[in-house]
């Protein structure tokens, strides 16, 4: 992108960009562990921790205060809000394990590349400032991200 085209992000953003680079980690920790061999069980595990102590609280910000920004109807707000079923559907998903879990780094590292590089500069456009606070008072009440430095079994 050239630079008259970029916007600089705002700071209610630059929180959530630092999930998506936390998730995007994930992603990376998913492959490797696949790459690797390592049962899906194990890897399994660990995605439905990383689901219930970062994810889910990230999608409940942007669905909650973020994507109302531009409502529901908007198109790209839609396609987000299809990214968040099908992955939580893919958290879920138990039979043919592998895939599920390719599947589901494959659908997260698009998608934060579709909020990062359209949906939020959309969202940056038509922000009020109290909605920009809104939206940083809710990121730190979640206390996001989390560190998975806990996590015992570091397959990756």
């Amino acid at each position: 992108m050239n630079k008259s085209n970029s916007i600089e992000k705002q700071e209610y953003l630059k929180y959530l960009s630092n999930d998506h680079h936390h998730s995007l980690l994930f992603c990376w920790k998913i492959r490797t562990g696949l790459r690797k061999g390592v049962e899906p069980e194990r890897i399994s595990l660990f995605c439905n921790w990383f689901f219930k102590h970062h994810l889910l609280a990230h999608f409940e910000i942007e669905e909650s205060l973020v994507f109302p920004i531009l409502g529901n109807d908007h198109e790209l707000v839609r396609k987000a809000l299809a990214d968040h079923r099908k992955i939580k559907r893919l958290l879920v998903q138990k039979e043919d394990l592998i895939k599920s879990l390719n599947l589901l780094e494959e659908v997260l590292e698009k998608h934060i590349h579709f909020e990062e590089r359209s949906l939020f500069h959309e969202i940056q456009k038509c922000a009020t400032l109290d909605q920009g606070r809104e939206i940083l008072l809710a990121h730190a009440r979640k206390q996001l991200p989390v560190s998975d430095a806990n996590w015992m079994d570091k397959f990756w």
